[in-house]
């Protein structure tokens, strides 16, 4: 018999039991596990004793390794109906998964429908999807037709596997789920193109999106909420609603128009009225600033090909990806004491990241924006508070906007920079405050900064989407590359430690997904027009003239149309732009000087008087509902 662990209790089960029928004897719909700290197929026989967690279909670790799983079944359907496509890689993302490969043939949608229903028949086969460690040599055998493959073979470290399901064999590292039949239900979304690597220097290859779910029903409702997704694309409501457009002398780069920067200043105002509250400072750096500086900070080692470059007299330039180097100028710019800690440094910097041509999206992805950023300098005995008073800060925000949120700790990647016990400190530093804050969370191992680990917020919009947009990076390494100090107590220099913090994240990108999770149909206080005063007949302009200025007078955003077209029309054109108030004048209002509002959910009220119609609204803007 062996010991287990599982939910923190020790059970026996016989020596070279499966992991499967573990899952089945402790009624779990298991699709993997973590057995000994690595994630591994259920067919794994348990020879040791240890700790047991199973991985449902649902959480981040089980959707990555069920949409790999059905990234396999799509590419043994196109091998068995295209035999010369060449396979590269097929990774689980975000909604999904993709496979990229190389065939002459240009797939369109007579060709997904076909490989839709071979998927079908490879998921009734129920084949198991079987592993095999293989040697270097043997790997290249088995793929010495796949150019793609053997570099990757080529590139690998460590033990190479291979999985086979059916008579279809692809290289991967798993794990997967443990048959074809688990994946109920797939399908293909979308037909792209990428570089081999996301280099343009290498072949372009096809790409095919696809889904899958555990059930036709979860499918169903999928598809319902892509296609509300795609009545809520931001790109779209940007065009109808005036608020932004890109442009080809600029790609990646947004162009704002007068009603998006209302919408921008608003949230920008927000923003500095709640950092005031806190005592943050803001500052400003430059745009461009030494390559020294960048060897200096570690980003021109770890996040080059991510950089734009300049040349000023001969000197290399960068231009900046991110602000926290010159915040560190900033507060090495004088000698600093125990008592001005801890020091709160915020900036609306304009960043420049370098994003390949196919990766931009809208305000989602792109190569310019505004981070909403600040560093908090503190001693080590204040980090625990200075953490969860950002914490508090995000979730007073995000509550604003109506968004729920989870949260992920991420720790130390591959290429982390500093010492490995500085890192040890700064992640329980940030569990310890989590824990304080009786925030739930889990843990997202390697995924932290190459300077620090961070706590990432998650939001959900009113679809059930989720966006990555806050975060807090604690960082022991940056003050000892910049030697920073300041005078402790005792009189002594002593080296603080810098948290890295954004709440928007990217004010462009969190302005896009404002734009979806609203529909266009901004809150109040966002609203680029807030009211819109609509006469009835020509008569009646004088005197929506004088309500209009006097709106205008109290500081809302309103706006009229006066001639031109019947009252349906510009009712119709004000719902378009979705105004959320329209006063409709006719000669009932011009006669009692009482207002008929119409709501852009429809509701209409009658007999409002002008002085409460404006108080209400004072009210709602000041609420922020």
């Amino acid at each position: 018999m062996v010991k287990l662990e599982i939910k923190g209790k020790k059970k026996e089960y016989p020596k070279g039991a499966r992991l499967l029928d573990v899952a089945e004897k402790e009624n779990r719909k298991a699709i993997a596990a973590v057995y000994g700290g690595v994630a591994v197929d259920l067919a794994t026989k348990v020879n040791k004793p240890g700790e047991v967690e199973f991985i449902e279909f649902g959480c981040h670790e089980g959707n990555d390794i069920f949409w790999h799983s059905s990234a396999h079944i799509f590419a043994q359907a196109i091998t068995s109906i295209f035999p010369k496509t060449k396979l590269a890689i097929g990774p689980p993302v975000e909604g999904g998964w993709y496979y990229d490969f190389e065939l002459e043939h240009k797939i369109n949608n007579e060709d997904l429908k076909q490989i839709e229903s071979v998927m079908k028949k490879i998921v009734k086969e129920n084949y198991p999807f079987v592993r095999k460690e293989v040697s270097r040599s043997e790997a290249m055998k088995l793929f010495k037709d796949n150019p793609f493959k053997k570099e990757m073979i080529g590139e690998f470290e460590g033990k190479l596997s291979i999985y086979k399901q059916g008579d279809f064999i692809d290289l991967c590292r798993g794990p997967h789920v443990p048959s074809t039949g688990y994946i109920k239900a797939a399908k293909l979304t979308k037909v792209a193109g990428a570089y081999w690597r996301g280099d343009a220097k290498n072949k372009m290859l096809q790409r095919i999106y696809g889904i899958a779910f555990q059930s036709r029903d979860d499918l169903k409702e999928h598809v319902r909420m892509l296609e509300e997704a795609e009545k809520r694309d931001h790109r779209k409501l940007g065009q109808q609603l005036d608020l932004f457009s890109m442009h080809d002398e600029g790609p990646g780069f947004p162009f704002f128009h007068p009603n998006g920067m209302i919408v921008l200043n608003e949230l920008i105002d927000f923003w500095r009225e709640e950092h005031a509250k806190l005592g943050y400072v803001e500052v400003r750096g430059p745009t461009i600033l030494s390559k020294d500086l960048w060897l200096q900070s570690g980003h021109w080692d770890h996040y080059k090909k991510n950089m734009y470059f300049t040349e000023i007299d001969e000197q290399e330039y960068a231009v900046k990806p991110m602000n926290c180097p010159a915040h560190i100028l900033i507060y090495k710019s004088d000698k600093r004491s125990y008592r001005e800690l801890p020091m709160k440094m915020s900036e609306l910097g304009y960043v420049h990241r370098h994003e390949l041509s196919g990766t931009l999206h809208g305000l989602m992805r792109v190569r310019a924006f505004t981070q909403d950023d600040a560093h908090i300098f503190c001693k080590r005995d204040q980090i625990q508070d200075a953490v969860r008073e950002v914490m508090d800060l995000v979730d007073h925000v995000y509550k604003v906007f109506g968004f729920e949120y989870h949260v992920e700790l991420s720790t130390r990647p591959d290429d982390a920079m500093g010492d490995a016990k500085l890192w040890e400190i700064a992640e329980d530093s940030l569990e310890k405050a989590l824990k304080a804050n009786k925030m739930k969370y889990k843990i997202n191992p390697g995924d932290g900064a190459f300077y620090g680990p961070k706590i990432d917020f998650h939001i959900k919009d009113c679809i059930g989407r989720t966006w990555q947009c806050a975060t807090i990076q604690l960082d022991f390494t940056m003050p000892e590359k910049f030697n920073m100090e300041y005078i402790g107590e005792d009189n002594k220099p002593h080296r603080p430690v810098m948290l890295h913090r954004v709440i928007y994240g990217s004010l462009e990108r969190f302005f896009g997904i404002l734009i979806e999770h609203y529909a266009g149909a901004f809150p109040l206080w966002l609203a680029p027009t807030q009211v819109e005063v609509i006469p009835v007949a020509d008569r009646n302009i004088k005197h929506a003239e004088k309500v209009l200025k006097e709106l205008l007078k109290v500081g809302l955003r309103a706006k009229a149309t006066m001639k031109g077209a019947t009252v349906s029309y510009k009712i119709r054109q004000a719902q378009l732009r979705k105004v959320p108030y329209m006063l409709v004048i006719g000669d009932k209002e011009q006669k009692s000087k009482k207002l008929m509002v119409r709501k852009r959910d429809g509701k209409i009220l009658k007999d409002v008087p002008m002085d409460k119609f404006i108080l209400g609204l004072k009210k709602e803007i000041e609420a922020k509902k």
